[in-house]
């Protein structure tokens, strides 16, 4: 089993890279050679499917042939006179009488074929088209009642995505972390009668465990603590209520949506660690911002990843808008230049300038940051306007610390929160705001054009705590 071990850490080497915690690289790169070796099985499986049916097909192909092939070997020997004679044969057997005039001419032949086989054909003809057309008649008729119940049937179809709620898909992609967080609070605060040391803490092992934060949960544990001494909750189904109050709260202060009329073009640069959804969240963005009748330019500044350009130009054509983009292995700060000359020419009202995906701990590729940075304000006065690192909300903590080292590096001034929607970690998105007083501009709650969605702290936090029956 020598391969595998050189496989595994090959794979663990390349799971570190994609920044993949060290105690689940084992683990994901067995997976991975689960699935791989079952995606093998399968395909084995439907080749020796193929292969067992391909011979009843030839076997038929054969027989149909062996005939043709018999008759022209029949055929391909005879002479000039042979294949006279055949056509004289043909001829005798459409005209019974004829047997003595084989002996005259053939001049004779055709005067007497020809008015013979005329006559019984014609008459022939004349009756089958009468006996075929009352058919079609009756064929066609069911067809056509037949039509109408297809339109009716296709037709209720596109009203039902419409009757989707924006607080039901809140809500929806929230299950993970309301199933984690809230639903153990409340088996936590159901089976307890009354508010004591016991009840506090676990419930601040709850929030420990739901990413809070050590510094967050503690903010939240002292809040409840001081609201209970002054009487604001007696039991414990009070205290849910003020836990509930607490996290809205600390999500208000985050609340800071983009002003995009403040500045033309408005200048977005993304940034993000490998594979949080950097690309994909620009182009959600794009296609809100062209809801909203703005008109968009996007910048492909990742020219570091292989095919990122391309990646980005589908995007760009699902939301209606231009790229501005170089070859691959460009300088990233000239396609920052050429997408800000291009959006001050054409005068876009919002320009969205896509960076390489690195590591947060890369000092050198941070530097490339401040000089795209650099470029920017220099074509267009105090660009750019807003700095959104993408986070991945499956990460946990690990986006707390991304985010505090990019904000060090390159000043962050918001947050897009992506996958939410696959995670129990929905806590850190609190951790984030009040350990950073960075604003959360938007998360993601699914795959869909439409699930990027501005953050609303109180539609985060009804959905969130809503009891379910």
């Amino acid at each position: 089993m020598e391969w595998f071990s050189r496989w595994k850490l090959v794979v663990v080497e390349w799971l570190a890279q994609a920044g993949v915690p060290e105690e689940q690289r084992a683990t994901m790169a067995l997976a991975l050679f689960i699935v791989l070796a079952g995606l093998g099985l399968l395909l084995t499986g439907w080749l020796a499917v193929r292969l067992l049916k391909k011979p009843s097909v030839p076997a038929v192909e054969e027989q149909a042939v062996e005939p043709t092939v018999a008759e022209q070997e029949i055929i391909e020997p005879a002479s000039a006179e042979e294949s006279a004679s055949l056509v004289e044969a043909d001829d005798a057997l459409q005209e019974p009488p004829v047997e003595p005039v084989v002996e005259e001419s053939k001049d004779a032949l055709i005067e007497e074929s020809a008015p013979e086989e005329v006559v019984p054909p014609s008459e022939e003809i004349v009756s089958s088209p009468e006996t075929e057309v009352a058919p079609v008649e009756e064929e066609v008729a069911p067809a056509i009642t037949e039509a109408p119940p297809v339109e009716e049937v296709a037709a209720p179809e596109p009203e039902v995505p419409v009757k989707v709620s924006l607080f039901e898909r809140m809500r929806a992609g929230l299950a993970k972390t309301q199933a984690s967080l809230v639903g153990r609070i409340d088996a936590l605060l159901s089976s307890s009668q009354s508010i004591d040391e016991d009840l506090m803490e676990e419930l601040e092992e709850v929030l420990v465990t739901a990413d809070f934060g050590m510094q967050t949960t503690m903010g939240l544990m002292q809040s409840l603590e001081e609201r209970i001494s002054a009487g604001e909750a007696a039991d414990p189904q009070a205290l849910r209520g003020l836990l509930k109050d607490e996290i809205r709260q600390r999500l208000r202060l985050e609340a800071a949506p983009l002003d995009l009329e403040s500045s033309t073009p408005y200048v977005i640069m993304v940034v993000g660690v490998n594979g949080v959804g950097k690309t994909t969240t620009i182009g959600k963005l794009a296609h809100q911002f062209v809801s909203q009748g703005k008109t968009v330019l996007l910048g492909a500044g990742d020219t570091f990843r292989a095919a990122a350009a391309e990646q980005l130009t589908v995007w760009g054509e699902r939301a209606g808008v231009e790229v501005i983009r170089q070859e691959s292995g460009s300088d990233p700060a000239a396609v920052a230049f050429d997408a800000a000359k291009a959006a001050v020419a054409r005068k876009a009202d919002v320009l969205i300038l896509d960076t390489a995906g690195r590591l947060h701990t890369k000092v050198n590729l941070m530097e490339e940051l401040k000089k795209i940075r650099r470029v920017l304000d220099r074509e267009i006065p105090g660009a750019p306007h807003e700095t959104l690192l993408v986070v991945d909300a499956t990460t946990g903590q690990n986006a707390l610390v991304q985010a505090r080292l990019f904000q060090e590096a390159v000043e962050v001034s918001g947050l897009a929160l992506t996958k939410l929607d696959g995670t129990a970690r929905g806590g850190m998105l609190v951790a984030i705001g009040n350990e950073l007083g960075l604003p959360v501009r938007y998360v993601g709650i699914g795959e869909g054009m439409e699930d990027l969605r501005p953050f609303d702290p109180d539609l985060f936090v009804e959905a969130l705590f809503e009891q379910q029956g």
